[in-house]
């Protein structure tokens, strides 16, 4: 009996140990800027209205282009798809966005679909082949670093790297990091479940 008690007690350790461990490499990749050489930048799609990036999706948009002009890549992909009602896509206003506003030349944009960062990544994969696209440098959240790079790297791209947007400008409290580093440990375990990570 005892044995059993002892036995339990590890498991209910371990199954508290994860989630904290899976915090801290979310916390440590988001204070990570891997700045790097890659055969295309990847903007995560974030909320749009009417064809205007929301504020979180125009900083995730103005890194990219930052990168682009460093000369990280030469083919920027935006991702996004579009709730019921909207007219553009998230990967439409950001095109719109990089060309009119960044100057980015329309010919270096792809526009890919996904209505999940999953779904996003997937269409990316699907693109990379036709766009000789093997390494990814990532835009999106800081705290979103850590997911995307492990989604990618499951997708078969073995250079994934995250860069992540600045949101020096966009009001963020202490309140809303934690929350959205609860929810990033969150979609990490509940992809480990799905996919059997």
């Amino acid at each position: 009996m005892k044995r059993i008690t002892g036995i339990t007690a590890l498991v209910l350790v371990l199954l508290l140990a994860y989630p904290g461990w899976l915090a801290l490499r979310i916390w440590q990749q988001s204070r990570d800027d891997e700045q790097h050489s890659a055969d295309a930048i990847v903007v995560l799609g974030a909320a749009q209205y009417n064809g205007d990036p929301s504020p979180i999706f125009e900083a995730r948009l103005d890194h990219a282009a930052f990168l682009y002009d460093l000369g990280m890549s030469e083919t920027v992909i935006v991702t996004g798809g579009k709730q019921p009602g909207d007219n553009f896509t998230e990967a439409q206003a950001g095109n719109r966005y990089l060309t009119e506003s960044k100057d980015v030349p329309v010919d270096a944009i792809v526009e890919v679909g996904g209505n999940t960062t999953w779904e996003s990544l997937q269409e990316v994969a699907d693109v990379a082949e036709d766009e000789r696209v093997e390494s990814l440098l990532l835009v999106s959240d800081p705290l979103h670093g850590y997911r995307i790079k492990t989604m990618a790297r499951d997708l078969g791209f073995e250079e994934a790297y995250a860069s992540p947007a600045s949101y020096l400008n966009v009001n963020r409290s202490r309140l809303t990091k934690a929350k959205e580093l609860v929810h990033e440990v969150a979609s990490m375990l509940n992809y480990a479940i799905i996919e059997g990570r």
